[in-house]
């Protein structure tokens, strides 16, 4: 089942620790097939560079497992709660970037220091309660602080992001990280001016509308 999405989660796997966004075993992303409903993910405890494409777990969105063998993340229950609660997502993704999850550690959100963050995520990357690992309150906290935005900081956790589709929700786990260490070097160095709300919109207006091909 789900053939061609489980292939590509595994080549999106790969971009986690490429990208210095996990480290050994830690993180995960999901996909969502938007004509079944149904969710790949990765399963729990699974070295990246061993995975394949038949170790995916494909689960409903009630966490029924539907195909595979192997334990499915010990954070499907989130996943799973904000694609019940966002349909316009079909993409989780979940890091412990080291920057990142340092905001996440003190419970600070970013604000918007960079054009890049304008770019991409339209706003300040909001940070979250703490909760749990295991159930659905994860899910909960996402879904209740992340706004408009396609990532969120989790207090003493790490990050998740969301898009339209698995390897969108990938970019924004990597340019959450890129956000993060610049940031975090800025202030090191001094006090960065929050660019204003109106120039924010117009970059990102921009950047979705008219930048690329």
């Amino acid at each position: 089942m789900l053939e061609k999405i489980k292939a590509e989660l595994v080549q999106l796997h790969l971009e986690l620790p490429k990208n210095n966004l996990v480290a050994w075993t830690s993180g995960n992303i999901s996909a969502r097939d938007p004509e079944s409903g149904l969710v790949a993910i990765k399963p729990s405890g699974v070295y990246y560079e061993n995975l394949m494409a038949e170790d995916m777990v494909v689960v409903d969105l009630d966490g029924k497992i539907v195909e595979g063998d192997l334990k499915p993340s010990s954070d499907t229950a989130s996943h799973l709660y904000i694609y019940r609660h966002r349909p316009d997502v079909n993409g989780v993704v979940h890091t412990h970037s080291r920057y990142a999850t340092a905001f996440a550690a003190v419970g600070k959100s970013i604000p918007v220091y960079l054009t890049a963050q304008a770019d991409e995520f339209g706003g300040p990357i909001p940070c979250a309660g703490f909760a749990l690992i295991g159930s659905e309150a994860i899910g909960k906290q996402v879904i209740e602080n992340i706004g408009t935005s396609p990532a969120v900081l989790l207090k003493n956790h790490g990050v998740f992001t969301i898009g339209d589709s698995a390897k969108a929700a990938v970019k924004s786990a990597v340019m959450v990280e890129d956000i993060a260490a610049t940031v975090w070097m800025a202030l090191q160095i001094g006090t960065p001016d929050e660019i204003p709300p109106d120039d924010v919109a117009k970059l990102h207006d921009r950047y979705t509308n008219q930048y690329g091909q």
